[in-house]
């Protein structure tokens, strides 16, 4: 592939719903550019951008992919992303080192869910963007519709460039709004000029009108002459519509099928046309030496440096490191130094990847992205850049994962090598996390949603060759106590030799704090129990907190007084005394009023107004307090509640299908709270059957 300056270079990432034809566009683009000379299709499972065996199986896509496309003497890197919602991380990464976007919408499903959060997150990045309908072959579609909604939702700034001409039904061509002209579909993509439809001209002189007040408002001197009647030439307009577009104030609207090869190009044109180039867009970071602002602003005359902003970890195509050129142009054998990591990295060879495929390159220049083969610890959110200025720029923020699941390897013995695989699987996704609660002996995968970690488990068997089972989490109960007890620990045995003799005397009380253990006092007067045992009863205490003696869950807010005791001058040991605390605190504990604590998480959950109703019923049935409810100002109410951790199994799947996808939680700890006692006594129960080996983990 030919080097390319930073003016001639467009990225641009495709965002929309699932299904809505991001992937189809994506191979329509590439058939047309000559890259295939066929066209790929989801349902074949032969596309160039979801090439991963998953992607494949499940037909949708699950990472996001760079298609670099060549078209009009520039570079267009296409970032395809998935639309499903558990995949959030991906379109991120993607959006990250993205200069502008285009939302594709079914025409035949309209504006969905994943079309306002792709809105949203372009809004978030104040990022240029335009809208491409699909399916317009669809005779059942209405572009007029679609364009209504927009508008309903986002206002004046939707401005459609194209309308459909339809003849019989069938989609068979286009009025171009900015030059007032009809166009037919010739094959291959072609077009021809013909005549404007009759029953177009009104919806054209409108949609035109709405188009040139925008055009008027990007200075004094179109207002006047807008307002003196004067007609713009379309190079003006071109030129107003390209910097509208790229402060956000219009948005433009085309359409096609790109099935049928219908409207891509016309697409292409204007991304190539209206989109910004990487130095039209902000960069900064900071140099670590100096602590001064680096205003890296995509300029290729700057020193050299570059940002991780995804990894590809296959055991079939190896690892790369895709990296968007922050400043300077990269060559071949470059060394750079990273940031993160504190350490220098000799480049190698260069690569522009095309979905999973590379190809070699000499230079990228800044605003471009590339790829890097096997950069030793080099990770996702890294910075590269010269050791004597070392650039550090900011990471992507990515959503926090919120949904868990525990795991276990299906084959014992196969528990390290599960561990290393999916340490490599999440050098690839941020957005799932390992955590190994030992205090509850299991292990816990985190992720967006179900589908994800199922995907995950998926992976672990077709790549790694390792098997685990997902399972419902175990909850990180404590145990306490309520009310005072004062007991005896008696510890005696008696063997050929010297026997064994422990004897205490211990209160135990609540303490108050159930951010500790236990509190250990001693109050033994008169030498009845030795000072050289006392380490021995608080490390006895401190064995049994460990696992309570109601359900073997961790002991909170205990105050353990040892006040009296006895002692043989030549059976007592240290052992006999711990022996005797373990004694005491199970009896202690166990007369003291034990209770179950159960941790309460504060959740806030985010939805539009018309679904709060049903999210505050299901919170009730999850025994949820809800503390509050405010507006966002955008359509949403934020629920704020406390609510049991247990209660949150699932929640996730069961948000989306109340809200349509569109509702999104996140929680946090808060506190300890006596579990009720119906809860208790299943978890006794539970505890009690795995110790009797019924539910081995």
């Amino acid at each position: 592939m030919n080097v390319y300056r930073t003016d001639r270079v467009r990225n641009v990432v495709l965002l929309g719903h699932g299904g809505s034809g991001k992937t189809s566009l994506v191979e329509a683009a590439a058939y047309l550019n000559g890259l295939t000379s066929r066209m790929g299709n989801v349902t074949d499972g032969n596309t160039i951008s979801d090439y991963d065996k998953e992607e494949i199986k499940r037909k949708f896509s699950i990472s996001a992919s760079v298609v670099p496309i060549e078209w009009d003497k520039c570079k267009v890197n296409l970032l395809d992303t998935p639309g499903y919602f558990d995949f959030v991380g991906e379109v991120e990464e993607a959006v990250g080192v993205a200069d502008a976007a285009v939302i594709v919408v079914s025409g035949k499903d309209g504006v969905q869910v994943g079309t306002e959060k792709a809105w949203n997150l372009c809004e978030e990045r104040n990022l240029p963007r335009m809208i491409f309908v699909t399916n317009m072959d669809n005779n059942d579609v209405s572009y007029r519709e679609v364009v209504e909604k927009l508008q309903e939702l986002y206002g004046k700034k939707i401005a459609p460039l194209h309308m459909p001409i339809r003849e019989d039904g069938k989609f068979v061509g286009y009025v171009n709004i900015v030059k007032k002209a009809g166009r037919r579909f010739i094959p291959k993509g072609r077009k021809e000029e013909c005549p404007v439809p009759e029953y177009l001209e009104e919806y054209l002189e409108t949609y035109r009108e709405a188009l040139l007040e925008s055009v008027a408002e990007t200075s004094e001197d179109f207002m006047d002459r807008y307002f003196g009647g004067e007609e713009f030439t379309i190079a003006e307009i071109c030129a107003a519509l390209a910097t509208n577009i790229a402060d956000c104030s219009i948005v433009p609207v085309c359409m096609g099928s790109p099935v049928n090869l219908q409207g891509v190009s016309n697409l292409m044109d204007d991304i190539v046309e209206y989109f910004p180039s990487p130095n039209k867009r902000p960069c900064n970071g900071i140099n670590q030496k100096t602590n001064e602002m680096f205003e890296a602003n995509y300029d290729f005359q700057k020193q050299k440096s570059a940002y991780v902003w995804k990894t590809i970890s296959d055991p079939f195509i190896g690892k790369y490191s895709l990296i968007k050129v922050c400043s300077g142009s990269l060559k071949s054998d470059d060394t750079l130094y990273d940031v993160n990591k504190e350490n220098e990295e000799r480049l190698g060879k260069l690569y522009v990847m095309r979905g999973n495929k590379s190809f070699e390159v000499d230079e990228l220049f800044a605003g471009d992205i590339g790829a890097l083969a096997k950069l030793g610890d080099v990770e996702t959110g890294d910075s590269l850049s010269l050791k004597a200025a070392p650039v550090l720029y900011g990471k992507t923020k990515l959503s926090t994962p919120y949904t868990c699941m525990r795991y276990r390897a299906v084959s014992k013995g196969d528990e390290d090598k599960v561990a290393q695989s999916l340490s490599r699987l999440a050098i690839e996704d941020k957005t799932f996390k390992v955590v190994i609660d030992s205090a509850n002996s299991q292990s816990l995968l985190y992720g967006i949603g179900e589908q994800q970690l199922e995907i995950i488990k998926s992976k672990l068997k077709e790549r790694y060759k390792v098997e685990i089972e997902l399972m419902e989490p175990k909850v990180a109960f404590r145990e306490t106590i309520r009310k005072n007890s004062d007991v005896q620990g008696r510890y005696k045995k008696q063997t050929g030799g010297h026997g064994q003799f422990g004897d205490v005397k211990m209160r135990f009380e609540p303490s108050g704090d159930l951010n500790t253990p236990y509190e250990f006092v001693i109050e033994v007067v008169g030498g009845a129990v030795p000072k050289n045992y006392y380490p021995a009863v608080e490390k006895g205490l401190n064995e049994c907190v460990q696992a309570g003696p109601l359900a073997a869950y961790p002991v909170v807010g205990v105050k353990a007084t040892l006040y009296d005791g006895s002692y043989h001058p030549v059976d007592s040991s240290e052992q006999a005394f711990k022996t005797a605390t373990h004694l005491a605190f199970k009896d202690g504990f166990m007369k003291a009023g034990p209770v179950l604590l159960e941790p309460i998480v504060n959740l806030k959950v985010t939805v539009k107004d018309m679904y709060t109703g049903d999210v505050m019923g299901d919170l009730n049935k999850r025994r949820g307090r809800v503390l509050g409810m405010n507006p966002d100002h955008k359509g949403n109410t934020i629920i704020e509640a406390d609510i049991p951790q247990m209660e949150l199994y699932g929640y996730g799947t069961t948000l989306r299908s109340m809200t349509g996808g569109s509702g999104d939680f996140a929680y946090e700890f808060a506190r300890y709270e006596q579990a009720p006692a119906d809860i208790q006594a299943k978890q006794v129960q539970l505890r009690a059957e795995e110790v009797k080996g019924q539910d081995v983990d």
